[in-house]
């Protein structure tokens, strides 16, 4: 039996009591000598809200269950369970739950409790929905059920001590749509030499109608009076650098999420894609200063171990420095590399400082820019002006606007692939590239 609770007015007492003082008055005003009536009439209201209160029962224990792990904007459920001593469920018990802020909007959430078929006994479940990577805490929870009339209701305040780790968002790889692709494909079978694809010859096949006729081998054809074709070895054991801009403009929202995170689930989609492949992978992480640099990852059974890595990405609200970021990461490349930068920038300065890192970065390895494009500023720069002010905003938007191609113009002519789209086309959009990227030999 958990200790007493106590009884709580609802607002629909107070409002009936709030009506008795312009009954007070009139009566005050018409009838003097049965001025004792108003207050007779609050205290029975006060008594009926007790007795309410009362036959609305008792707690006799609670439990919850709150999942350890979660992913990045996508829901979580947690379920609290009740057990209230009392004859009738016509008024449904309410929780809420009060938790840390990076676990959703608000960090708190109200639901009801519902029936389960046993008597007194209710069930609910919330859903939150992680805007940040990292531990968050569950640490309060308020059960509340009303009596019969809805005059009071009694509640309960408990401290919990529940955390959930939000780890980066995995839906992209597990979307039946890259599913498909890799059981379709040749990624993802045994480590074995695959032919058809690459420049590294292979061996020689009799030509069949359908196959490319840039294959066809002149020379053996005509030594064999029949006509074969080239079969090449596709590329693998590349390395593959996911470099990630932690600082201020890429922990900016973008659509309720900061666009370090919309970064991080379409490396991680391209990353196992890779490591299908038989390529290596390693992240980068780097904002005033390098972060972290995880070994090569070889095989797909260690992706979780990017996945972990990828979740201590931090948010730093400060300016990345990109000459000691790409300068480190050079160092530690011993031969060449396919890297993969997402970044953000928001200024000449800063756009200035990594063009010209990019620019020493490319001599030595290929270099795929991602970024993505900023709705915001699209939406200024098209909005039809209606004041002087909003005249102002467009113009600064389309400068800004244009000092971005700017850049980005710079970064193609450097020989960098560049990646603008959406937050939710990035992905594929880089799915695509590497596997071109892959095919032509490119990398190693």
């Amino acid at each position: 039996m958990l200790p007493a609770i106590p009884i709580v007015p609802t607002p629909r007492a107070l409002v009936l009591l709030a009506l008795l003082v312009p009954l007070a008055v009139v009566i005050a005003a018409t009838a003097p000598a049965a001025w004792i009536v108003a207050p007779c009439a609050g205290l029975a209201l006060l008594l009926v809200s007790m007795l309410d209160g009362w036959l609305a029962g008792s707690l006799q224990s609670f439990s919850y269950h709150v999942p350890r792990d979660a992913e990045v904007d996508q829901a979580a459920f947690i379920t609290v369970a009740a057990e209230i001593d009392r004859d009738s469920d016509a008024s449904l018990p309410e929780a809420a739950l009060g938790f840390d802020a990076r676990l959703g909007e608000g960090g708190t959430v109200q639901f009801d409790l519902q029936p389960t078929g046993e008597t007194g006994k209710f069930a609910g479940e919330a859903t939150v929905k992680p805007v940040r990577r990292g531990p968050g805490d569950v640490h309060d929870l308020w059960l509340r059920w009303p009596g019969p009339l809805g005059l009071a209701v009694r509640q309960r305040h408990v401290a919990l001590d529940a955390g959930m780790r939000v780890w980066p968002d995995l839906s992209p790889v597990r979307s039946p749509v890259l599913q498909n692709f890799l059981r379709d494909s040749q990624f993802g079978l045994v480590a074995r030499r695959i032919r058809g694809e690459g420049t590294q010859f292979e061996a020689l096949s009799e030509y069949e109608p359908g196959m490319d006729r840039r294959r066809i081998d002149w020379k053996a054809s005509a030594r064999h009076t029949a006509l074969y074709a080239r079969e090449n070895e596709a590329e693998r054991d590349n390395q593959i650098v996911f470099a990630f801009d932690c600082g201020q403009s890429m922990c900016e929202p973008m659509d309720g999420l900061p666009r370090i995170d919309r970064a991080i689930s379409a490396a991680l989609m391209a990353a196992y894609v890779a490591l299908k492949g038989g390529d290596r992978v390693s992240l980068f992480g780097f904002a005033d200063q390098p972060q972290m640099m995880t070994p090569f990852v070889t095989a797909t059974r260690a992706f979780h171990r990017l996945q972990s890595a990828a979740a201590e990405l931090d948010y730093t609200p400060r300016e990345p420095n990109f000459t000691l970021a790409l300068a480190t990461l050079t160092a530690r490349l011993k031969r060449r590399s396919l890297i993969v930068l997402f970044s953000d920038f928001s200024d000449p300065t800063s756009a200035e400082l990594m063009v010209e890192s990019v620019e020493r970065l490319v001599r030595h390895h290929l270099v795929i820019f991602v970024t993505m494009i900023d709705t915001e500023l699209e939406e200024l720069t098209s909005a039809e002006p209606e004041t002087m002010g909003h005249i102002a905003v467009a113009v600064g938007a389309d400068s800004l606007a244009r000092q971005r191609e700017l850049v980005l113009s710079r970064l193609r002519r450097l020989g960098v692939n560049v990646i603008e789209a959406r937050h939710d086309a990035i992905g594929y959009r880089l799915l695509d590239l590497y596997l071109e990227t892959k095919r032509a030999e490119a990398i190693g």
